[in-house]
């Protein structure tokens, strides 16, 4: 048994606490977390990026997904937690194990901070009907973990109103509009990416999303923003103080939270905000629970950031462009895994202006790997990529002009007939959505089937969304836009909105294939009917062709791939050396 799950048994004596629950998150959601969070790792042992611990004092278990099973079933070994396979026959969720496990009276304890309100309130309600008890106070492994990583305080940067194309003043002022329009006194923001876009602020303090640990509270007339000092200069905290904003304690929110007064109207997100901050306000305060202004707002890309947007995937296609070409000539030739491969693919973005990361973890999957939908290659599945077969390339990049993330599925050697048909149909879908018109108004629900509909003509389908919203140098998830069939469609589209496009299909232990542009929403006209919008593609790389069967797509198809081609081919060969340059004209040739 691993010792540092006995110290937490021991904790959990002393408070007398009889099951303790270790998500995988920090205090806002964010969709990674830093090593000063990683409590579920320093528990187990297992560094996978998704997983949740629950410990009771006779039995501990990890539930996780299947991209880490063989990685976690290494590392649970001989630690005394049983791996809970997610998904597989007869393996229980973990509410319905608690529901089978607490007993009356029993107590189940986690970190409110790190358990969403929308999943805390479900533990209150699931410890009720079982006359159970809550206790969401309690960083029991922050007692026990001496060494324990210090709260990430990278520096905080600015992004001047030429990078973000709006004053922090005026963001400040349209949320504040809002705020009037529903009655609020007081706007409590957590997520990190809506406190970056109105402040216009980035920072480093999680991975793959340029944001920093921070809360903020809006009131008519002041901005409270706590925050770690230490990671804001003089000149900063003066440039903020001048827009009425003021730097407070990052701690000290949660007191913040507690002292506001009986009949205040409150304006959040439940969806966002933590269990301990729903639980800090007094339940005298009257709650406005509302999705964030600033969601529906960053979502909108203005004119600037456009503009900006456009020239990063420029860079991101001259990248990938370099990618595929070394790719294609050296699978086989050179010893290349999954891995070095996403190191290299890595190395030409870093060559590239204004580069500042990976937007994501990269997705690089090779034969049977290419059908687990988010496979992530570790040291002990990392696979030699040869001349035969699929790889799937899921990347992306952060550049100071915007963020990227394009799938492509390359072909590496010669393919079978089903398997060109199926990536045809996949690169149809895509195709036909991206050139959709459709009536203002519409959503993503309205629009999957452009994209679906040549896979479901064969029977197939994937079990994935079509499409997500992308931010502005912010998380590569945004919404409230969202493409698919079924579950809530997100909003309407709007003018400026960046929406992913990216169906797919997936054969398990065999292969995966997923295409993947970001599109721009634009409006195309306005007739007596009424306003109808479109898309422009932003991502310029090409398609493999070596994998299209141009004899299923029709004339129509084959124009739209014509012209997309022609305009990767335009706006990427004056970047490429001759050679590759050469080898792009080959690669977008017109498939007549």
């Amino acid at each position: 048994m691993r010792k540092q799950l006995q110290a937490l048994r021991d904790a959990m004596a002393q408070h007398r606490i009889d099951a303790c629950l270790i998500p995988t998150d920090d205090f806002h959601g964010s969709e990674y977390v830093g090593e000063h969070f990683a409590c579920r790792k320093y528990i187990s042992g297992f560094t996978g990026s998704a997983g949740t611990l629950l410990v009771f004092p006779q039995w501990a278990g990890l539930w996780t997904d299947g991209r880490y099973f063989l990685q976690a079933e290494a590392q649970l070994k001989d630690s005394g937690i049983r791996l809970m396979k997610m998904g597989e026959p007869g393996v229980p969720t973990l509410e319905e194990f608690l529901r089978d496990s607490l007993q009356p009276d029993q107590t189940l304890a986690f970190d409110g901070r790190c358990v969403s309100a929308r999943a805390g309130r479900k533990y209150y309600r699931m410890a009720k009907t079982l006359g159970a008890r809550i206790n969401d106070r309690l960083d029991l492994v922050g007692e026990i973990w001496p060494d324990r990583p210090p709260l990430s305080a990278q520096p905080v940067w600015e992004l001047s109103k030429e990078s973000a194309g709006e004053s922090r003043r005026d963001k400040l002022t349209r949320v504040r509009a809002v705020m009037a329009a529903e009655g609020a006194e007081i706007l409590l923001l957590t997520g990190l990416e809506d406190i970056a876009w109105l402040l216009n602020l980035r920072g480093d303090d999680v991975a793959c999303t340029p944001v920093f640990l921070s809360y903020l509270a809006l009131t008519r007339t002041g901005c409270l923003l706590f925050a770690q000092p230490a990671a804001f200069s003089p000149a900063l905290i003066a440039r903020l103080g001048a827009d009425g904003v003021e730097l407070r304690p990052y701690e000290s929110f949660y007191s913040y939270a507690n002292s506001l007064s009986a009949g205040q109207r409150v304006m959040l997100s439940t969806q966002r905000i933590n269990t301990k901050v729903l639980t800090s306000i007094p339940p005298e305060v009257r709650l406005v629970d509302r999705p964030n202004p600033t969601e529906a707002m960053r979502a909108v890309k203005n004119e600037t950031e456009q503009a900006n947007l456009a020239q990063a995937h420029l860079c991101d296609g001259i990248a990938l462009t370099r990618f595929m070409y070394w790719l294609k000539k050296n699978a086989g030739m050179l010893p290349i895994t999954e891995r070095s491969a996403a190191a290299h693919l890595e190395e030409l973005r870093k060559a590239q202006p204004d580069y500042l990361g990976p937007s994501f973890d990269p997705i690089l999957a090779f034969g049977p790997h290419g059908a687990v939908i988010h496979y992530s290659a570790t040291e002990e599945t990392d696979a030699a990529i040869t001349d035969a077969g699929f790889l799937l390339a899921d990347t992306g990049g952060h550049y100071r002009t915007g963020t990227t993330d394009c799938t492509r599925t390359y072909a590496l050697g010669p393919l079978r007939p089903d398997q060109k048909t199926a990536y045809t149909a996949v690169l149809r879908g895509n195709l036909n959505l991206a050139a959709a018109r459709f009536k203002k108004g519409c959503t993503g629900i309205n629009l999957d089937y452009l994209a679906r509909q040549p896979l479901w003509d064969l029977g197939l389908d994937f079990n994935h969304g079509t499409g997500h919203g992308v931010g502005y140098l912010l998380s590569v998830h945004e919404g409230p836009q969202s493409i698919r069939w079924r579950n809530p469609a997100g909003a309407a589209f709007v003018p400026g909105m960046v929406t992913s496009d990216e169906p797919g299909v997936y054969f398990d232990g065999d292969y995966g294939i997923r295409l993947e542009n970001l599109m721009l929403c634009v409006e195309r006209e306005t007739t007596p009917f009424g306003t109808f919008l479109g898309f422009e593609t932003l991502t310029l790389t090409p398609f493999d062709l070596d994998a299209v069967e141009p004899g299923q797509m029709s004339p129509a198809e084959k124009a739209l791939l014509n012209d997309y081609h022609a305009r990767v081919r335009d706006a990427i060969t004056p970047h490429l050396p001759p050679e590759e340059a050469a080898w792009l004209q080959e690669a977008t040739r017109p498939v007549e």
